[in-house]
């Protein structure tokens, strides 16, 4: 969203506002509530998050309630106009009610996607029930918002803010090395795996898996980067913690002598390695270069469905997490197999010349951070877009 908020705060008719909360607060996600200030924005609000929303769905819905009161009270203090949300997270879905109840108009970004997530799909529809403004990413979202009965006149398509200037804004070569380390285009794989069930111990033995799947390929890093903190994260966290104090992978000659794409477990155990490198959170600028020039990005992340399409990278999505999503062809989707996943990883390897695919992406690309200030700019704050009435 940086995209939008610049072109927000360089709107003469416009003025931002920034409220921060959820796992910009989280030490164990990177505490990137700094991040935000040093990057040059004033934060207006900071919306205490509780802690521990990644230990089971029961604390995350008490922890979303307790941060929608608060958020609630921030957008009255602040006299906001509009409150502008994205995507399906509790945070934006906290965030979207606190605002519809106090009677001020909510635009939404993304909306109208399918995505299974974990409670991401139902979120995601709830947040556009409560938006009085849409900014969905593709044509069929834009349709899909309409059929969820929503006036013609309130939805606008934008394309998705993630893809705004994605290649001006990766970071250079010689930025990223300095942030992580000298990576070679192309000898790397990015992993990036999300819990797709609340239950700590199928988290962390899937983790597992996919670590031995990418471990059995002759990358030479393997950068990984940490879950966001729904239900279950704590169990990917923890097989990532270990792995990174163990780094117990096999290595690149004895999967090369061996002439294949797997490695039995009494190897993984036999040979240490440290093709690892571990981050809690980079900056989006690090983050854009690591996916442009990765050999493959691996996991479950929206942005291997939304901005990978962009650099034409490969992506191997795992599970079922992203069910729904309009994709390019750069994807391949695999269940939870470490056999299945190596295989797609080998192919994609291509015994050392890493495929590529055309970059071209459905979800645009262009101006769509001036489209929605523009919008924004343009509302009449009036009865007829804050009093809603379903369009059939």
């Amino acid at each position: 969203m940086r995209n939008v908020l610049r072109a927000i705060a360089d709107h003469p008719k416009l003025k931002l506002q920034l409220v921060a909360t959820g796992m910009h607060l989280d030490p164990a996600h990177g505490d990137t509530l700094e991040t935000i200030r040093d990057d040059g924005w004033t934060v207006d609000r900071v919306v205490p998050w509780p802690a521990g929303s990644g230990r089971d769905p029961a604390t995350n819905a008490r922890n979303t309630g307790i941060a929608t009161a608060s958020l609630a009270d921030a957008v009255c203090e602040l006299k906001s106009d509009v409150v502008l949300v994205v995507g399906d997270r509790v945070e934006a879905f906290a965030a979207a009610t606190a605002a519809h109840l106090s009677g001020i108009p909510v635009a939404h970004v993304h909306g109208g996607d399918r995505a299974a997530g974990q409670v991401d799909d139902a979120l995601r529809h709830a947040i556009t029930k409560l938006a009085h403004v849409h900014f969905p990413a593709t044509r069929q979202s834009a349709r899909r918002v309409r059929k969820l009965g929503e006036d013609a006149w309130r939805i606008h398509l934008a394309g998705s803010p993630g893809l705004d200037g994605i290649q001006s804004d990766a970071a250079s070569r010689q930025d990223l090395a300095e942030a992580l380390g000298e990576l070679k285009p192309h000898r790397y794989a990015l992993l990036l795996l999300h819990p797709a069930d609340a239950n700590e111990a199928v988290g962390s033995r899937r983790a597992r898996l996919v670590l031995q799947a990418v471990g059995g390929v002759p990358y030479e890093r393997i950068v990984i980067v940490y879950p966001n903190n729904d239900p279950g994260a704590a169990g990917i966290l923890r097989a990532w913690e270990t792995a990174g104090r163990a780094r117990l992978l096999p290595s690149r000659g004895s999967l090369e002598s061996r002439g294949s794409a797997g490695a039995s477990p009494s190897r993984l155990e036999r040979h240490a390695d440290n093709r690892l490198i571990l981050r809690r959170d980079v900056p989006r600028p690090v983050f854009l270069s690591l996916m442009r020039d990765a050999a493959v990005l691996v996991g479950n992340s929206s942005s291997g469905i939304i901005e990978a399409a962009s650099f034409g990278t490969p992506v191997v999505d795992i599970g079922p997490r992203q069910m729904g999503r309009e994709r390019w062809r750069n994807v391949v989707n695999v269940p939870y197999d470490a056999g299945r996943i190596r295989t797609e990883l080998t192919r994609l390897w291509n015994r050392g010349k890493p495929r590529r695919f055309t970059s071209a992406n459905i979800y645009g690309g262009r101006g769509t951070a001036a489209k929605i200030a523009s919008v924004l700019a343009a509302l009449t704050l009036d009865d007829r877009l804050i009093r809603k009435l379903i369009a059939y």
